[in-house]
């Protein structure tokens, strides 16, 4: 009997603020049970440190009080690992999202770099024509952020600015977060309740 495939999501997590963003999301994913690939760079454990006031000396543990106790399957791989199968286009993946992204890995993958896992992902799922989504979070921005952003949509990714809406009325920091997570969920093409959509109860 043949049991349906749940969905394979790669996650990039880096050193622009922000990573509550991807925490929540990659939290989201395995809530809902699906396969989940993640990469973080160095700058992305600082602004652990920085922002989510954790103790990054024993990182291991970090993952597993942010990520464990969840239906889902994680991955974490180093961020220079290219035998991870996500580095392949061979390999199965549903969709790859960038959240928060710095304006140096904009770069890396606007000029096809593939300087590391993350960049050559991305460059893996451009080239096979698979859901790339971009969250940067920059301000303001200058002419090269600008011309990276539209090189990377001319060849199929998806910018998705970390900018939440507020017609939900968030009451919350939370809310405003879940807005933009669920934002990225959609263009992911995973179903969520996060926040409650135009229209809905009027």
């Amino acid at each position: 009997m043949s049991t349906e495939r749940k969905g394979i999501y790669t996650v990039g997590i880096t050193g622009a603020s922000g990573g509550l963003y991807g925490v929540r999301l990659v939290q989201e994913l395995l809530r809902q049970s699906y396969k989940v690939h993640l990469v973080l760079t160095e700058a992305a454990w600082q602004v652990f440190r920085e922002e989510l006031l954790l103790d990054i000396t024993d990182r291991e543990t970090v993952l597993a009080d942010l990520f464990g106790g969840y239906e889902g399957e994680l991955l974490v791989h180093h961020l220079h690992d290219y035998t991870a199968p996500i580095a392949s286009g061979s390999y199965q993946n549903d969709g790859m999202i960038i959240i928060p992204c710095s304006m140096g890995t904009l770069s890396g993958i606007a000029t096809g770099a593939s300087g590391n896992l993350l960049e050559r992902t991305a460059d893996v799922m451009l080239k096979e024509g698979r859901k790339l989504i971009l969250v940067p979070r920059e301000t303001p921005l200058n002419q090269i952020h600008l011309e990276n952003m539209l090189r990377v949509t001319k060849v199929g990714a998806k910018i998705l600015p970390a900018m939440p809406g507020f017609y939900h009325l968030p009451k919350t920091m939370d809310d405003l977060i879940n807005f933009l997570v669920g934002k990225a969920l959609d263009s992911l093409g995973v179903r969520h309740d996060l926040f409650t959509r135009w229209g809905e109860g009027r």
